[in-house]
């Protein structure tokens, strides 16, 4: 006859996903109740908004309706409570970066090079190669991703932890969705280091093969804050072919370098414009400049983007290009950045 030990016997075999342990000896099944071979139970989740609870629902009434005697499975869920989750664990298991595999920083030496354009749309070519992929927004005097990807409205807040807002297969997080619309910064450097380390620390961000961060141009206080915070950071550095911009970034490099976070190469952004009606190239903005930083650090330079008016539009309208034009040309090198991210993250 079935019983309550046979369903708890079963249940060690089912693990949470993402922490690794089984539904028992993480205390997550409760209220077990069986009656005429209908089992009704509640699974306990840390979070209601756990990505993986219906496979974890499926999983239950597959290894228990396959015992003896067993008619129907009805599976409850709940949320633990603040004291059952501290005792199991002191800090969230899927709050901050510890579940993280690589955090890439887009970086920049100076202001206007398209530094938040590369990091909304490499991020979103990270997760069309089938990662799964957060985007912050650590720029905190002007966070313009929300705009980006046309994200509006605060995140919610569970007990204290910040949920990222979801779109287009993103995690999204920004100190812009933090603040009134038009709302202007004005913090010193304290301020500013708590807020990045508040994003960083008190957002779920869960477990991801990716952590996409979009620093503020320049090596103040948020980029050093980020590197200090993330032993383990690595770094695209975005920069135009005008000479102006070469030596901000080469400053940007040697920051970087001095901490001891691998630059992973350049991106040419804004690297000439081509005409529908034409095969010639405008080199507007100069020539080369990328591939004289990378003659001159022996670092990659991992694409040359166009100016390309489709990345102007989809900007201003929040669909970005990986999203609104997948199959166009400017797409194809965003996910060849992409690649090699992948490829130089695990050289480095």
């Amino acid at each position: 006859m079935i019983d309550e030990q046979n369903v708890m016997n079963v249940l060690k075999n089912v693990q949470e996903p993402e922490l690794k342990k089984d539904l028992v000896e993480l205390g997550m099944i409760k209220n077990v109740t069986i009656t005429d071979g209908k089992v009704k139970l509640t699974l306990a989740l840390t979070t209601l908004r756990c990505p993986l609870k219906n496979q974890m629902v499926d999983e239950i009434k597959q290894v228990v309706g396959g015992l003896p005697g067993v008619s129907s499975v009805d599976v409850q869920l709940a949320a633990m409570s603040a004291d059952e989750r501290k005792k199991l664990f002191p800090k969230h298991p899927l709050v901050g970066i510890e579940k993280v595999n690589r955090t890439v920083a887009v970086a920049s030496g100076k202001g206007g090079v398209g530094k938040t354009t590369i990091a909304v749309n490499v991020a979103l070519a990270l997760q069309k190669r089938g990662h799964k992929v957060g985007l912050l927004d650590a720029d905190v005097y002007g966070p313009s991703v929300p705009l980006m990807l046309g994200v509006s409205g605060k995140p919610e807040v569970e007990e204290g932890m910040l949920i990222p807002v979801e779109k287009f297969g993103l995690k999204i997080m920004s100190i812009g969705m933090l603040l009134k619309e038009g709302q202007a910064i004005i913090w010193r450097g304290p301020l500013v280091s708590g807020a990045i380390r508040q994003l960083l620390g008190d957002v779920m961000w869960g477990m991801l093969d990716y952590l996409v961060i979009d620093l503020p141009p320049g090596t103040g206080d948020p980029s050093i804050t980020i590197a200090q915070e993330i032993p383990e950071m690595q770094v695209l550095m975005v920069t135009t072919p005008q000479e102006v911009a070469l030596a901000d970034v080469r400053r940007a490099v040697e920051l970087f370098t001095k901490m001891k976070r691998p630059v992973l190469g350049f991106i040419e952004n804004m690297s000439y414009f081509q005409c529908a009606h034409s095969t010639e190239r405008l080199e507007i903005f100069g020539r080369g400049g990328g591939q004289k930083l990378s003659q001159e650090t022996g670092l990659p330079l991992l694409g040359a983007i166009p100016i390309d008016m489709e990345i102007s539009r989809t900007g201003d309208s929040g669909v970005p290009l990986m999203i609104s034009s997948p199959d166009s040309e400017t797409a194809r090198i965003f996910l060849d950045i992409a690649m090699q991210t992948e490829e130089k993250g695990c050289d480095s």
